[in-house]
C-alpha cells in the first residue's frame, strides 16, 4: 500500500487553533491547504489530491456538519476528521452517521492525538484507494476475455500486444468496426508499467471539433460560449497512463495539428491558454479506414500518421478466421445465461454450423448480438438454428447451392474443411439416427470399430442420444500477465 504523505484540508474560523494543526501536521511530512472560511474550505475539497478533511464544527456561513455532508456527497472517498470544543455523545453520533471518521475535542490533550488521528483516517483513505484499484483490475481482466482466439492471426495478435505493451512506444489498431480495437487497447495498457494509472477512451467521431478539442487538451474560463469555468481535459487526466484515441480517423484538420503538438512535444494547451502543461502519456490510436490510404488522399496529416505509426496492429475480421466462431460464440453463450439465468446449455451442431458459415460483417460485436439474442429467444436447453435470425437460417440449408454460397467468401482451402466437416456431422448424425442412437450399431454400418467412432462423434459434437450435450467450455490460447 502506498505510503506518500497525503494532503490534508484543515477548515477552522479560529486562527489560532487553525496555524497549531497546521504546524502540527506539516511537522509530520503532510501538505497542509489551511483555510479559516467554510465556504472556501467547500470549493477546496473539491481538489482530488485531497486525502483528508479537519474541520470545526461551529463556523459563520455554514457548519461544520453541513460542510461534511457537503465533502462527503461530492467526493464520499475523503475521511473527515472533526474538531469541537462543545463535544458530545449526541454530536459525536450525529457526525460519524453523517460520515465522520473520527472527532477531536479542543483543547487538544496533546499534540500526538491530532496526528494521530490524521495518520489513521490518512491510512484508511489509502487502503480504500487500493481497494478501488484491485476491483478495477479485475473488472479490465474480466473484460479482456473477450478477446479471444485460437486462430493464426491471432495468435500473431496476441503476441504483438505481449511484445509491445512493456514500451511506451504509440500503437495504432486498425480493424473493421466490432473486431475488438477497445479490447487489444486495455490489453495493452493493463500489461504494461502504466498499468496503475488511467485508461481514457475518446471516440473522436461521436464529438464536434469545438467539443473535441475540449475534451482532450481542456479550456481555459471564457475561451468561448459556455465555459464558464477552467477545465482540465483528457491528457491532463490520463498523465502517467493511456489515452486511447478510437476513430482517429475522423479527426478535424486543426485538432491533428494539435494532437501531433502532444506528440512530438509532450505537452497540451488548453483552448484560450496562453501557456503549455508536460503530459506523460501513452497514444493507442484506432482506425476502421485505412490511414495510410487517407494520408494519400490528403484527408489525414502525413507527418501524424508518421508518428501515430511506430507500431500497428491489425485485426482480422471474424470472417476471416471462422475456426475461432466456436470459441466466442461459446463464450458470449456462457456470459448470457449467467446474466439471465436461463438454463441453456450448449449449441446444436446444425446452429454452430450456421454460425461458423456466417459472414459476420459486424465481426465480434454482430455475433456477440446473435448469442445474446438467441439465449433471450430460446425455450430449449440448446440453443438451435430456429433461434438465429433469419438470415443465419437461410444461409444453412443443410446442403446444395445455398450452402456452397455461404462459403464461397472463404480460401478454397477453409472451405473445403468446414464443408467437409459439415458433411461428416450430418454423416454421423444420419447414422446414429437410422439406429436409433445405438452406437454399436451405427458403428457397424460405418464400418468402424466402436471407439473410433466415439472418437468421431466426440470431434464433431454429434448427440449420442435425444437429448443434445452441453457445449464444452472453450479452451482459448491464453495470454500470459
Amino acid at each position: 500500500m502506498s505510503k506518500r504523505p497525503g494532503k490534508i484540508l484543515v477548515v477552522d474560523d479560529d486562527k489560532v487553533v487553525l496555524r497549531a494543526v497546521t504546524e502540527i501536521l506539516q511537522r509530520e511530512g503532510y501538505t497542509v491547504v489551511a483555510i479559516d472560511d467554510a465556504v472556501e474550505g467547500l470549493a477546496a475539497s473539491k481538489d482530488p489530491t485531497v486525502d483528508v478533511a479537519v474541520l470545526d464544527i461551529r463556523m459563520p456561513h455554514l457548519s461544520g456538519m453541513d460542510l461534511l455532508r457537503a465533502i462527503k456527497q461530492g467526493r464520499p472517498e475523503v475521511e473527515v476528521v472533526m474538531m469541537t470544543a462543545f463535544a458530545t455523545v449526541e454530536t459525536a453520533v450525529e457526525a460519524v452517521k453523517a460520515g465522520a471518521y473520527d472527532y477531536l475535542t479542543k483543547p487538544f490533550s496533546n499534540i500526538d492525538e491530532v496526528s494521530l488521528t490524521v495518520a489513521k483516517a490518512l491510512e484508511r483513505k489509502q487502503l480504500k484507494d487500493r481497494t478501488r484499484v484491485l476491483e478495477e483490475q479485475l473488472s479490465v481482466k474480466g473484460q479482456f476475455e473477450d478477446l479471444i482466439g485460437q486462430s493464426g492471426q491471432m495468435r500473431a495478435v496476441f503476441k504483438l500486444v505481449e511484445t509491445v505493451s512493456y514500451s511506451s512506444a504509440t500503437v495504432l489498431i486498425q480493424g473493421e468496426s466490432g473486431t475488438g480495437k477497445e479490447l487489444v487497447a486495455r490489453a495493452i495498457h493493463y500489461r504494461s508499467p502504466r498499468k496503475d494509472k488511467p485508461f481514457i477512451a475518446v471516440n473522436c467521431s461521436a464529438l464536434t471539433e469545438t467539443l473535441l478539442e475540449s475534451e482532450l487538451f481542456g479550456h481555459v474560463k471564457g475561451s468561448f460560449t459556455g465555459a464558464t469555468a477552467n477545465k482540465k481535459g483528457l491528457f491532463e487526466a490520463a498523465d502517467g497512463g493511456t489515452i486511447f484515441l478510437d476513430e482517429i480517423g475522423d479527426v478535424p484538420p486543426a485538432t491533428q495539428v494539435r494532437l501531433l503538438r502532444v506528440l512530438q512535444e509532450g505537452e497540451v494547451k488548453r483552448v484560450g491558454a496562453n501557456d503549455t502543461i508536460k503530459v506523460d502519456v501513452r497514444v493507442i490510436a484506432a482506425s476502421n479506414v485505412d490511414l495510410n490510404r487517407a494520408k494519400d488522399q490528403g484527408k489525414f496529416r502525413e507527418d501524424l500518421f508518421y508518428r501515430l505509426n511506430v507500431i500497428t496492429v491489425s485485426l482480422p475480421p471474424l470472417r476471416d478466421r471462422p475456426e475461432d466462431v466456436p470459441l466466442l460464440a461459446g463464450h458470449f453463450l456462457r456470459l448470457y445465461v449467467g446474466k439471465m439465468g436461463k438454463k441453456v446449455t450448449g449449441i446444436s451442431p446444425q446452429a454452430m454450423e450456421a454460425l461458423v458459415c456466417h459472414r459476420w460483417m459486424g465481426n465480434v460485436r454482430e455475433l456477440e448480438n446473435v448469442i445474446e439474442r438467441a439465449v433471450v429467444l430460446t425455450s430449449r436447453e440448446v440453443v438451435d438454428v430456429e433461434d438465429l435470425p433469419q438470415q443465419l437460417r437461410e444461409s444453412n440449408g443443410g446442403g446444395g447451392d445455398v450452402e456452397v454460397l455461404s462459403l464461397a467468401h472463404l480460401p478454397y482451402a477453409e472451405a473445403k474443411r468446414l464443408a467437409m466437416r459439415a458433411f461428416e456431422r450430418r454423416y454421423l448424425s444420419a447414422l446414429l439416427e437410422k439406429s436409433g442412437h445405438n452406437v454399436s450399431s451405427a458403428a457397424r454400418a460405418a464400418g468402424v470399430d466402436r471407439s473410433n467412432f466415439r472418437r468421431l462423434l466426440k470431434q464433431y459434437e454429434v448427440v449420442r442420444g435425444p437429448l443434445q450435450q452441453p457445449l464444452q467450455k472453450p479452451k482459448p490460447e491464453p495470454m500470459s500477465a
